[in-house]
């Protein structure tokens, strides 16, 4: 992606994360947990070409790039959306789409290392033989994300300072299940909501179409995720697991703060501290940066990593009542949409057939 699309300078486009995981080689090919190889076999028949299964011949408006109700505007109904006319309106949309897409894009480039990190440092053969399959899902997801900003949004936003100093945390730690906790299950489970979102209230199709068929990978992830560290974790110490607990509460707190989107306030200059305040006051914005953290919440419990602080940083947060959602609903539903917005491509597709053939 061309710098000169960056709505804000960036200091450099290379950014080097030390890392220090040790290599694990696994000579057990004779064996395997019957879970992890079925999703392996699904990892493998749900790879798509996003050059064909998504109509990138879709014009998108720039002043309404995902067409969402004027109401989910971040600062709709403050003094200052009052106060603007239908060109900044629409300027905030665009901008606000750019920059959420950027985060998914830089999001996405962070869990492609990661899964890369996991082929090498994971222990069990079965579990490299996923990461593997997930390595080309979050290729695919960097390609979709950085050609609908480039050809659709032409503009993007540098990666937010708490995403990047997440990622640095999760990408230098040596520890394996500290790239699936900061991947799979923080960074890919807050991902997985906000996809959901554009999903069920953007009307432009290519944006609708694009995030759904993300989730139904991303779905998978979480899930490989959660199989793992369910076996693992309860080997580990109670210290170990306090720690690990300390890290998601630091994470969420910090991934909370990320949604407030600062950076496109303070470029667009139309009052920011005034719209920062006025959204963290907003009950609609509350009410949407406690959904974020629908996936997060129930899988974490799922893991065992739920105690007294965990327990006392969501409450504060006011998320905890996401404890006892139903995950592998969640996923069947994923995949569901995905399916059916599938199969409405592809009776599209033949009626378009069988109207030439007609005609002819």
């Amino acid at each position: 992606m061309s710098t000169r699309m960056y709505a804000l300078p960036i200091d450099q486009t290379n950014w080097q994360v030390p890392t220090g995981g040790t290599t694990v080689f696994d000579w057990e090919y004779d064996e395997g947990r019957d879970r992890l190889l079925n999703l392996y076999e699904k990892g493998k028949q749900k790879q798509w070409d996003a050059a064909e299964r998504l109509d990138w011949s879709i014009e998108v408006d720039c002043n309404d790039p995902m067409g969402v109700p004027e109401q989910t505007i971040a600062i709709y109904g403050s003094r200052v959306w009052d106060s603007l006319g239908p060109k900044d309106r629409g300027m905030v949309r665009h901008h606000l789409a750019a920059w959420q897409f950027s985060q998914f894009l830089h999001g996405e480039q962070g869990a492609l290392i990661c899964s890369s990190k996991i082929v090498h440092t994971v222990p069990g053969l079965d579990a490299k033989f996923y990461a593997a399959t997930q390595v080309m899902d979050e290729a695919r997801h960097m390609e979709v994300y950085s050609r609908y900003l480039r050809e659709k949004l032409q503009l993007a936003y540098p990666i937010n300072p708490s995403l990047k100093s997440l990622l640095n945390d999760v990408i230098s730690d040596s520890r394996w299940d500290m790239t699936y906790l900061g991947m799979q299950v923080l960074i890919e489970g807050l991902a997985l909501a906000a996809f959901g979102l554009i999903r069920d209230n953007a009307t432009e199709p290519l944006a609708q179409a694009l995030n759904t068929y993300v989730m139904q990978d991303e779905a998978r992830h979480v899930a490989f995720g959660r199989l793992t560290l369910r076996e693992y974790y309860p080997q580990l110490t109670q210290a170990e697991r306090d720690e690990r607990e300390e890290f998601c509460i630091e994470a969420c707190y910090a991934m909370q703060e990320r949604f407030v989107g600062e950076e496109v306030w303070r470029n667009l200059d139309i009052d920011a501290d005034e719209c920062i305040a006025y959204m963290r006051a907003s009950e609609h914005f509350r009410a949407f940066r406690s959904h974020l953290f629908s996936r997060i919440v129930p899988t974490l419990n799922d893991l065992g990593l739920f105690g007294d602080k965990m327990r006392h940083a969501f409450a504060e947060m006011g998320i905890i009542g996401y404890e006892h959602h139903d995950l592998d609903a969640l996923i069947a539903q994923d995949e569901q949409i995905a399916g059916d917005l599938d199969l409405a491509r592809i009776q599209q597709v033949d009626r378009v057939i069988d109207y030439a053939t007609n005609d002819d």
